[in-house]
């Protein structure tokens, strides 16, 4: 069990889809629910009380009030230690984009899946536990962070079974376009290369991360705003042979 507890903030104005969300979050260890709110106002009103107690927020791009990604914007300003992952129907690459070049941890499309949340999860608590309680680190303990690996725990993805809508021969083609590049890739960059959608490429990719065979980071694109870039790791080279 996790010693640690990472409070969230769920803002959705559909009350049945927060309250799921709400017994999701309380059933994983390490989360709780600090406030829900079905608004930009009562948001901005419980981050403003409960500041200090919120790691997280899970933020639908539909609100009544105010678009998702201006309270995105606004958040990012006012409160630099919180993560955003957008939980949301909103499927528009414009707005995706929008959304990762705002830094969000995570973009999750509903209808979402228990194992996509779980993993979104699971890697956040990984990440904040490697970095709590650090007055500085050493490059190969950073590495490891930004590679999103948990020290003595390599994976094997050749020998494992893929999940489904995981295909082996994409795959294949998503690892071959990183491969080619000597620089990291946006998820545009490797859809350009491998002739799919953007979309698809991200899945592939964040399957790739979540799977400690690819290290993805925050760079910065053309206009200054940071934006997911993707990396291949050369530890991961030999069992991404027999993909």
């Amino acid at each position: 069990m996790s010693t640690a507890q990472y409070g969230i903030l769920v803002v959705e104005d559909d009350f049945r889809i927060a309250d799921i969300h709400k017994v999701f979050i309380e059933q994983s260890d390490g989360f709780y629910v600090v406030g829900m709110a079905r608004n930009g106002s009562e948001a901005k009103a419980l981050m403003a009380e409960h500041a200090d107690a919120i790691q997280l927020i899970l933020l639908d791009a539909y609100l009544p009030d105010v678009e998702g990604l201006e309270l995105l914007w606004a958040i990012r300003r006012d409160y630099v230690h919180v993560d955003i992952v957008m939980v949301t129907a909103a499927r528009e690459v414009e707005t995706i984009s929008e959304a990762l070049r705002g830094g969000v941890f995570d973009y999750l499309i509903k209808p979402i899946e228990a194992t996509r949340m779980t993993q979104m999860l699971t890697r956040f608590r990984r990440e904040r536990e490697a970095l709590a309680n650090r007055a500085e680190m050493s490059q190969d303990e950073l590495d490891q962070v930004l590679a999103r690996l948990q020290p003595g725990e390599p994976q094997r993805l050749a020998a494992q079974t893929l999940p489904k809508g995981i295909d082996r021969l994409t795959l294949r083609r998503v690892v071959d376009s990183l491969a080619a590049e000597q620089d990291s890739q946006t998820a545009m960059q490797v859809a350009q290369a491998m002739g799919a959608s953007r979309s698809t490429a991200r899945r592939y990719l964040e399957f790739l991360v979540a799977e400690q065979a690819v290290n993805a980071e925050i760079g910065y694109g053309d206009v200054g705003r940071p934006e997911r870039r993707y990396r291949l790791l050369e530890s991961s080279s030999t069992w991404l042979e027999s993909l």
